[in-house]
């Protein structure tokens, strides 16, 4: 698939949405709300989505993926549509292929591509990365989790938490970020190494009890003793920093398309029960109040999803890097504060029925705050904004 613009998707990109729409209401929009409830991972559809294609959307076909027939834009889309319906089965998505293919994608050697991505990429298997530790989220240097290469083989011992599809039935390797030496200037040598599931010592402890995304696979993980070939380092040995921070760079704009997605839903949703609840004798959508709420949503949506297909289309396209990492930040910055804003507008709009589980809005307002949070907060944002202008902001 190509794109025509930054501005405007191209034919074979909306005639691609509209697939994976028809799948995501079909086979997930009815279920969301159990799922949700139940705290439920549903393995099945992972297994669906697989079979559609969408985590191949940005692998070659030599290990099952799209290849010229996808592209980055192409894992935007469906990430918008799916969460759109569902942030759950959304970020399951966005986490897979970013942060679980796209590592061994951009890093691994032959092996360990042909090992770990045939799986990945037909979505019978997942994969996690495990960077953020109880003392070490922004500050990726304040690392704690070791590796010692002893006898041919890496021994690894620490703590990883928050992290996406690395304790479910088909998750098949978590790459985890650890401290494998110090640098000559005294800093910690970081490198990435790969950890199968199953390993003696890895543990994925209880998942977490969340605000929301109560459908994905997210789990604090343990490492005692875990030992691992040494040909299981992904990736230049010391050079862990630099792949997580370009891994997080996609990472940005596809959670701006999770926050799209949202947003859309928001005014969707807004904009039916506006025209359908009465009172004082006629529908609240003819209240300037309420209308010009729903008409602030639908301005968040064409700016966030102008701003992020933007993104997309420089990754797609090649732009130097400098660029797209500043308007990768500026597209998750937007995106995701205003997605925040469109699901309080959206219960707002609802009433009192908005404050009721039994609304998909409510599900939606839990959803949307770790938009703000995740694969860099809006403060980080700000800052590498303000770096990108030149700024010297600490």
């Amino acid at each position: 698939m190509s794109t025509q613009s930054g501005f405007e998707l191209s034919r074979e990109h909306e005639e691609f949405r509209r697939t994976v729409r028809d799948f995501a209401e079909a086979e997930i929009a009815p279920h969301a709300a159990r799922w949700d409830r139940d705290h439920h991972f549903p393995v099945d559809v992972v297994r669906k989505m697989g079979a559609l294609g969408l985590f191949g959307l940005t692998a070659p076909e030599e290990f099952g993926g799209m290849g010229e027939d996808g592209d980055f834009t192409s894992l935007c889309v469906a990430i918008e549509e799916i969460g759109r319906v569902d942030q759950s089965m959304g970020i399951t998505l966005e986490a897979a292929v970013g942060l679980g293919i796209n590592p061994i994608l951009t890093f691994g050697t032959a092996e360990q591509q042909q090992a770990w991505l045939p799986d990945l990429v037909a979505g019978t298997t997942l994969a996690g990365f495990g960077l953020t530790e109880p003392g070490a989220g922004s500050d990726a240097g304040a690392t704690k989790t070791r590796a010692v290469l002893e006898n041919g083989e890496w021994v690894v011992n620490g703590a990883k938490q928050f992290i996406t599809n690395s304790g479910s039935e088909i998750t098949s390797l978590v790459t985890v970020t650890a401290r494998t030496g110090e640098r000559e200037d005294g800093r910690p040598e970081i490198s990435t190494i790969i950890v199968p599931s199953g390993t003696p010592g890895f543990i994925a402890e209880k998942a977490y009890d969340k605000l929301g995304w109560h459908a994905s696979d997210t789990h604090p993980l343990s490492f005692q003793d875990v030992r691992v070939p040494e040909a299981n380092l992904l990736g230049e040995r010391g050079r862990g920093y630099a792949q997580f921070l370009a891994t997080l760079d996609d990472g940005r704009v596809a959670i701006a398309a999770l926050a799209v997605g949202c947003i859309q839903a928001c005014l969707e949703m807004s904009l039916a029960y506006a025209g359908d609840r009465q009172t004082f004798g006629g529908p609240i959508g003819r209240k300037q109040g309420v209308a010009f709420q729903v008409a602030d949503l639908e301005v968040m949506l064409h700016a966030s999803r102008m701003l992020t297909y933007r993104a997309a289309a420089m990754k797609d396209g090649g732009a130097p890097m400098k660029d797209f990492k500043q308007a990768a930040a500026v597209a998750k910055l937007y995106a995701t504060e205003s997605a925040v804003t469109a699901t309080r507008i959206a219960t707002q709009v609802f009433g009192g029925y908005g404050f009721m589980e039994e609304y998909p809005v409510a599900r939606f307002y839990r959803d949307a705050k770790v938009l703000e949070i995740g694969e860099g907060t809006s403060e980080v944002q700000r800052m590498l904004i303000a770096r990108g202008l030149g700024l010297p902001v600490e």
